[in-house]
């Protein structure tokens, strides 16, 4: 059975690579020095393959059927995608994939009653290419990218989502090669409000209960609490990204979390963290 060593969820908006200059100087420092430890935890655990979970930003998923989920199964990756390239600021880049790994998790995700998509053409934005940034800065862990609606209703429940990460890890564990070693990585958020009334504001006070639900490792309490309301009243159109956060939650269960950075800087239009669950 494979083992999944760790579980990291981050934020991925496009500022930390596009602007981060926009923010005061200790402010920048703190949140590069959070998400370069993220990268050495990632790194020190010396995954295979990292399979990821974001949210799609209409780029990908149509709006007419938009699927809950849709798992890459191509065997190369590339990205920025061209539209998002000055947006994101960072080089042309190639990752590898695991396309038969991901074939075997749309098959056996669907199997188990949850109804998953699969695409061999996938664009990337900063919903993947921002955290793979800070993560692996070299590119050389292979991804399968599992998109996931988090914009266009009807929205997946925070029930199905915590769900898909229990699902998610147990056809890992039971379906995936003996001896190989994943990481889930969760990317999107926190709050943040694109476009809307409140994107210059960032509701501090939503993210940081957020991120202590996490510490506490009580999945209960995460599913009678978090709600897509919430998260829309936190900021329409970006908080429920929080969702891929759930996600990753199920594939934990009750292993608390440790929060690794959180900053609230409005002229980055989004509250910026990093949750990590070290599983070895």
């Amino acid at each position: 059975m494979a083992e999944i060593v760790a579980t990291a969820a981050l934020s991925h908006a496009p500022s930390l690579t596009g602007w981060l200059y926009k923010a005061p100087e200790d402010t920048q420092k703190r949140i590069l020095a959070g998400f370069r430890k993220m990268g050495v935890l990632v790194r020190a655990k010396k995954p295979d393959y990292i399979i990821g979970i974001a949210n799609d930003h209409a780029l990908n998923l149509p709006f007419d059927n938009t699927p809950d989920f849709c798992i890459g199964v191509a065997s190369e990756w590339s990205g920025p995608a061209e539209w998002f390239k000055d947006w994101v600021a960072l080089p042309d880049y190639k990752v590898l994939g695991k396309s038969h790994h991901a074939r075997t998790l749309a098959r056996e995700i669907n199997r188990s009653g949850i109804r998953v998509a699969f695409s061999d053409d996938l664009l990337f934005d900063d919903n993947w290419s921002v955290p793979l940034h800070f993560v692996t800065p070299e590119h050389d862990v292979p991804l399968i990218p599992i998109n996931m609606n988090c914009t266009v209703p009807p929205l997946p429940s925070v029930d199905l989502c915590y769900q898909m990460g229990e699902t998610l890890a147990e056809v890992v564990r039971g379906m995936l090669p003996e001896g190989d070693r994943v990481i889930i990585m969760a990317t999107g958020g926190l709050s943040h409000d694109p476009g809307g009334p409140n994107y210059f504001e960032v509701d501090e006070e939503y993210d940081r209960w957020f991120l202590a639900l996490l510490e506490e490792g009580n999945p209960q309490r995460v599913l009678k609490e978090v709600t897509i309301e919430g998260m829309l009243a936190a900021g329409d159109g970006g908080t429920t990204e929080l969702l891929s956060w759930i996600a990753a939650m199920g594939t934990v269960g009750d292993h608390p979390a440790k929060t690794i950075c959180y900053e609230a800087e409005p002229a980055l239009r989004c509250g910026l963290g990093c949750s990590f669950w070290d599983l070895t």
